[in-house]
């Protein structure tokens, strides 16, 4: 899948049909990979698939202009169509390079299994339904389920829907999405007052350094409201209560266009929950108006149209 990702991207290059490439390459730390975005064809034999490539890719798409060829997993994908949809990005600038995707290991929960830093590991390896992390020359197996980040546990499309060129065979989702709801679980069980103290103690955490928000493909305002100053929405100091606004308000925004990509989780210095609530936001979108974000780029957004027949179960 690697090599023909190469032959495919560079014959993009060389045949003039896109001014970029977005793609994966070895990250500078052990067992990560980083973005990589060129217009040299000659830099195409840095790019990677791996179990590592965490980021979802379509966050660029609204920096660049131009034609892009960019490398897209099944969550990615439906970013890239969302995208479409809100008049982000033009279909015609874009070819899709889909990755069928059997999820990405967490390198946190790696370091839980074996209680060593990943940099004390000699390798991560992936053979089937295990996953065989080798430490001072002995492997250990575990089950994949137990290393994979959990929102790709819980990932419906693992197979991007909307591709130019599929790198790969199709893939089936993980079966292991109600292990992936635990958290949600668990706070759908609280009581309202336990559920304010859980997200209070969380938020109070909170360093408001706005990387959930960056990372995220469906935050494009040129302009956040927590930036505006008249009226000023939310303090610049990071309290807990100008922290949960933030956080209440973006969810809102985004409802609609959240593939529960995990990036918000993921990119949190302090490992707040964030999946935690725009999973929930992502479900209460689909049981309200059966709508789910980036499925097909012909449909209107959500929240843009009406049927006639809504209005009745609305009111009710």
């Amino acid at each position: 899948m690697e090599q023909r990702l190469r032959t495919e991207a560079k014959t993009l290059l060389e045949q003039d049909k896109v001014d970029y490439i977005i793609g994966f390459e070895p990250g500078i730390l052990k067992f990560t990979t980083t973005p990589l975005i060129t217009k040299d064809k000659d830099d195409i034999d840095r790019l990677v698939i791996n179990s590592f490539i965490a980021n979802n890719l379509a966050n660029f798409l609204t920096e660049l202009k131009g034609r892009v060829g960019i490398v897209a997993k099944g969550c990615d994908s439906r970013s890239i169509v969302s995208l479409i949809q809100d008049n982000k990005v033009a279909r015609e600038d874009v070819v899709i390079l889909g990755v069928p995707c059997p999820g990405i290991i967490d390198l946190s929960k790696v370091e839980k299994l074996v209680g060593k830093d990943r940099d004390e590991l000699d390798d991560i390896a992936r053979e089937g339904d295990k996953v065989v992390i080798t430490t001072d020359g002995k492997r250990n197996e575990f089950s994949i389920t137990e290393a994979l980040f959990d929102n790709c546990l819980g990932c419906e499309l693992p197979t991007p829907q909307e591709y130019d060129i599929l790198l790969g065979e199709p893939t089936s989702p993980v079966a292991e999405i109600a292990a992936s709801q635990t958290q949600i679980a668990r706070l759908k069980e609280m009581t309202p007052q336990e559920r304010w103290e859980f997200w209070k103690n969380e938020f109070s955490r909170c360093i408001r350094c706005y990387a959930c928000r960056n990372v995220c493909p469906a935050c494009f305002c040129q302009r956040c409201f927590v930036e505006e100053t008249e009226p000023q929405w939310a303090l610049p100091v990071p309290k807990w209560q100008d922290n949960l606004l933030f956080q209440v308000v973006r969810n809102i925004h985004v409802a609609g266009r959240c593939t529960d990509c995990g990036e918000c989780e993921r990119a949190c210095p302090v490992n707040i929950p964030l999946r935690s609530l725009t999973k929930e936001m992502y479900d209460i979108v689909s049981d309200l108006f059966q709508f789910k974000a980036g499925m097909d780029k012909d449909a209107p957004p959500l929240m843009t149209h009406y049927e006639q027949e809504e209005a009745e179960d609305l009111v009710r």
